[in-house]
């Protein structure tokens, strides 16, 4: 048998399909080349060599490869070139600091994906370990790993099972599949019923034939997906263009000095070793150091807020998230059934009601509906005046459970099931029966399972005392959390494996639109365009994995950066893709293995802290990357031009080092600053930072020279002299620029600086001053002059402040007009299409 006819029989994927008659049972078995006998063990052996072992296969890259990737990239090349230059000139001190460098980030990026990158092996951890199998006529219980197509399995209360299956002896089986489909119930199998690797039996026991095993399976399918899933952060896009653009201004003015070096026959020695403390002044060696401390020191507020981040750049990403897509079973709900307001018919009250079907019911089953209905009970201690002296429990054929009582001197029985069946055994008149049918239509249409209830009367007629609504509630806070993330600008759409009359009932209750399609009016054969569809549709039911997973996608293909919520194995691959995958409490270890985040708490409230939180950090590290690119430019392109234009090194070799050094130690507390939240989701916006940062960058070039120009012109001061003065001028200037690139308005406004960043700030532009004033490693200028270098530079800073707010007046305007150019654009064709 060949390996394309056993994918023939893998599961199929919808509910309706997943049914055989029995016809098609003998002719499965017959393709299987198999019998209710099962396999002997010389042909099982054979299957085995020829599909391979029943688990999840694994494309892993070696942790050697992995690590050594860290070290590939515009970035890390450039860190290189700076160690190897610093290495050819004999600095070992310079060439272990950057190598230090180098090494720390490939650690801290290496130990993070380590981390997060284990949802197949926890995926794995969810198969069944041992399974109950026929081999040569006789049962044995043999590791599930080696179970192949055309084997006969015992499944019973209790067992996970172990392969995709189809049943085709036994009454009945009642299969927890929630965490693979999303279904908030048990489904109950019979004959010929499929059912599925990795669902859970709770009720009965059937013999099945394994139709499929390993990755052909459904749960195979979803961890492909999950292999499959996977994507490049915006943070990391973000980091790239910054860190580009540095390089590529860095290498140019280089560039332009080693020519001009070669033409006036300077020192090739001096002139390297200057090239190279200028490569490291001017090249962001710190920059993944300084931002994922910012994000660490988020993550370590996140998880106060019980939030766990195990991939650091999805708290950028959680920033600019404008679509939430949220599972409904176990995240928008409690995933637990509970009563709904009960419907009399012939009893006093809905406590006699409830009453009547807990006495029908057996609390030690642990069957989900049964503990449903004890939880309805408002005096549970009643139940100690009735004695059960016989119980049937539910069976398929019967659809009911029954129960013979004792309260005294009095006998009856009790019976709650399908209301069909319990309204039968009453024998209604025709009014009765119209009503209870139109009570139960009534509810299916809001999504809710009901129950029948009846008790005998004193002559042993059944009475039939009504109807008990079934559903799974909302959790306390989704209504309150989804209103909150809707005022945050994130559009939430609801997926789940239920039907659309539950999705919409849930929908209503938490305050969601009712836009809600079955999968397959989105997916199947003659669907319209998906990517309209999925776009303007507010939620999406009966959906498999890959369906969860395909939505992700084609809002991700639309520009959106799109969340996911889920806590099940068939969220897995979707949690993975997303750009920010949460797993909720109680999340399956694959949904927690697969997601960016993780709640430890219950309910979905911390998501919307979280996204208020993420806001700040993006803020934090937007001012960074303006501060950053702002400084490169202030300092290269000044020295640059001091040096093709006045043949003059502004700054000594040494006194770049020390900049570097003093302006490290302000830029981390950058991750500690107060910032605001924005009220829309933020991204990105390079074209935005680097007009800022060019305009602060060139007006901080201009006042330099300015600063050179009275010095050498009308001061007439020594070259070294002078060169501690530009030295003191950059510094106290460039820590004065955090203030300026920290926010859009003026420098009074809140939110104002945080402590840390500021007494940090002011603490190096004290040491600098005292460097510059008694000479440490440099010549001393004394206080005169370093009172006046203060004095220039918060003129400059006072007249650049300004002209950033109208930098950033002019940017929003020219936005606001493109936008309504391209609305202008647009309208006449939505009215034409109208």
């Amino acid at each position: 048998m060949s390996q394309a006819k056993n994918e023939e029989h893998a599961p199929e994927q919808t509910g309706d399909s997943a049914r055989m008659p029995l016809p098609e049972l003998r002719r499965q078995f017959r393709q299987l080349e198999t019998s209710p006998d099962g396999l002997s063990q010389e042909e099982a052996q054979r299957r085995l060599d020829r599909y391979g072992y029943n688990e999840l296969a694994e494309r892993r890259i070696g942790p050697v490869l992995k690590f050594l990737g860290y070290f590939w990239g515009p970035i890390p090349w450039m860190i290189e070139i700076a160690a190897a230059l610093s290495a050819a000139v004999q600095r070992w001190e310079d060439f272990g600091i950057i190598f230090s460098l180098l090494l720390i980030n490939a650690i801290v990026g290496f130990w993070q994906e380590y981390k997060a990158d284990n949802a197949i092996a926890l995926l794995k951890q969810r198969l069944a370990l041992t399974a109950r199998v026929r081999r040569d006529g006789q049962w044995r219980d043999l590791p599930a790993r080696e179970l192949v197509p055309g084997d006969i399995a015992q499944i019973q209360l209790g067992d996970v099972i172990p392969a995709d299956v189809r049943l085709f002896e036994g009454a009945y089986l009642s299969v927890d599949q929630s965490a693979l489909t999303g279904e908030s119930l048990p489904v109950e199998k019979k004959a010929g019923d499929a059912a599925y690797s990795g669902s859970v039996a709770k009720l009965g026991a059937m013999r099945a034939v394994v139709t499929a095993t390993g990755m052909r399976t459904y749960f195979g399918k979803t961890a492909r997906l999950v292999q499959r899933a996977g994507k490049v952060s915006h943070f990391q896009h973000a980091v790239l263009r910054i860190g580009n653009f540095l390089i590529l201004s860095t290498l140019a003015l280089v560039a332009l000095i080693l020519v001009v070096a070669l033409f006036r026959h300077d020192s090739p020695v001096e002139t390297l070793l200057f090239v190279l403390i200028l490569i490291v002044a001017a090249i962001p060696v710190a920059l993944p150091a300084v931002l994922s401390v910012t994000l660490a020191v988020g993550a370590e507020r996140l998880a106060r807020m019980q939030a766990i981040v195990s991939r650091l750049v999805s708290i950028e990403e959680m920033a600019g998230m404008d679509i939430l897509c949220c599972d409904k079973t176990g995240t928008l709900t409690k995933n637990e059934l509970t009563l709904g307001e009960p419907v009399v018919f012939e009893t006093k009250d809905e406590t006699d009601l409830i009453l009547a079907a807990a006495l029908a019911s057996q609390e030690a089953s642990k069957d989900t509906i049964d503990t449903a209905v004890f939880r309805g009970l408002t005096d549970p201690a009643r139940l100690r005046d009735y004695t059960v002296s016989g119980f049937r429990p539910f069976d398929p054929v019967g659809k009911h459970t029954e129960a013979e009582v004792v309260h005294g001197e009095e006998r009856f029985r009790v019976a709650k099931g399908a209301p069909q069946v319990i309204l039968d055994m009453a024998e209604p008149d025709a009014e009765l029966r119209r009503s209870v049918r139109e009570r139960v239509d009534a509810l299916a249409g809001k999504g809710y399972r009901t129950l029948g209830v009846a008790r005998t009367d004193t002559e042993g007629r059944w009475r039939f005392l009504g109807l008990l609504p079934l559903f799974d509630p909302p959790r306390d806070d989704s209504a309150d959390t989804i209103r909150e993330a809707l005022g945050e600008a994130i559009e939430i759409k609801m997926i789940t494996g239920d039907h659309s009359a539950i999705a919409r009932e849930i929908a209503a209750r938490v305050g969601l639109r009712q836009n809600i399609l079955a999968a397959d009016r989105v997916f199947g054969n003659g669907a319209p365009d998906k990517t309209a569809v999925i776009e303007r549709t507010d939620g999406f039911a009966q959906v498999f994995p890959e369906h969860k997973f395909e939505i992700v996608k084609t809002l991700q293909a639309q520009g959106h950066i799109v969340g996911m919520t889920g806590d099940g194995v068939n969220d897995a691959p979707a949690l993975k893709q997303a750009d920010v995958g949460i797993a909720v409490s109680g999340a399956t270890n694959a949904a927690r293995a697969a997601a960016d985040l993780v709640l430890t708490a219950p309910g979905l409230s911390v998501i919307t802290r979280a996204v208020e939180e993420a806001r700040r950090i993006f803020e934090r590290m937007n001012s960074y990357a303006i501060y950053r690119i702002t400084e490169t430019i202030r300092v290269l392109l000044f020295m640059t031009l001091s040096i093709l234009v006045f043949h003059f090194y502004p700054v000594t070799a040494v006194m770049i080092v020390i900049l570097a050094l003093l302006n490290d130690f302000p830029i981390m507390m950058i991750a500690y600053d107060n910032a605001p939240v924005a009220l829309r989701p933020v991204r990105w916006d390079m074209h935005r930072v680097l007009v800022v940062a060019g305009l602060l960058g060139g007006i901080g070039v201009v006042f330099t020279f300015g600063l050179f120009w009275i010095l050498e012109e009308y001061l007439c001061l020594s070259r070294d002299f002078i060169q501690t003065v530009i030295f003191l001028k950059l510094l106290v200037a460039g820590h004065l620029t955090i203030y300026l690139a920290r926010n859009t308005g003026a420098i009074w406004q809140r939110p104002y600086p945080g402590l840390k960043l500021f007494l940090t700030t002011e603490a190096t532009q004290i040491v600098g001053t005292l460097a510059a004033v008694y000479g440490w490693f440099v010549k001393p200028i004394g206080w005169t002059y370093a009172l006046a270098v203060w004095g220039y530079a918060l003129a400059e800073f006072l007249l650049t402040s300004p002209m950033k707010i109208m930098a950033y007046r002019l940017i929003e305007h020219r936005a606001e007009f493109q936008a309504r150019h391209l609305e202008r654009v647009h309208r006449p064709m939505h009215s034409s299409g109208g």
